[in-house]
Order: C-alpha cells, then sequence, then structure tokens
C-alpha cells in the first residue's frame, strides 16, 4: 500500500488576535450564563439546567484559554526577540 504524500507545503499558520478573540468568546460565555440565572426555575421545570451548566463551563474553560493564549503569546514575543526580531506580526 503506498503511502499518501502531500502534493505541496502546508501553508504558514494564521495569526491574528487571539488574545481578544478568546477574552471576547469568555465575556460572552458568562453573559449567557447571567443572563439564564434568572430563569433556573424555569429550567429545571423543563430539565434544561444544563444550559446554564454548560456557560459557565465555557467560561471557565475560557478563563484557562485567556491564560494559555497569553503565555504563548509572550513566548512568541520573547522567541521573536531573542532572533534579533521586534514582535511577530499577529
Amino acid at each position: 500500500m503506498a503511502k499518501w504524500t502531500p502534493k505541496h507545503e502546508a501553508p504558514e499558520p494564521l495569526e491574528g488576535p487571539v488574545v481578544g478573540t478568546i477574552t471576547g468568546g469568555t465575556i460572552v460565555w458568562f453573559a449567557l450564563f447571567l443572563a439564564q440565572l434568572p430563569f433556573y426555575g424555569w429550567f429545571d421545570e423543563h430539565g434544561h439546567t444544563w444550559w446554564l451548566w454548560t456557560c459557565l463551563a465555557g467560561g471557565g474553560l475560557g478563563l484557562l484559554g485567556i491564560w494559555y493564549v497569553r503565555r504563548r503569546d509572550a513566548a512568541l514575543r520573547r522567541a521573536a526577540a531573542t532572533r534579533g526580531r521586534t514582535t511577530p506580526t499577529p
């Protein structure tokens, strides 16, 4: 069986405002949680409390994501500085 070989090189990864994107998403998850919180009784009666907990989990995981991408961004900047460049272009 022949192994597949790519016909062209892989493109460079896209870099953008990753920290801002993850922060915005985290804010949206927490806002959705807070918006649904006053209706907890309705969600409980209809068996949909998982909606609230999903939003809270999204916000919590978003906090981990913010921590991760900020460290990644700092590491990329340090690596670029050691190579002699100023900052990587986002």
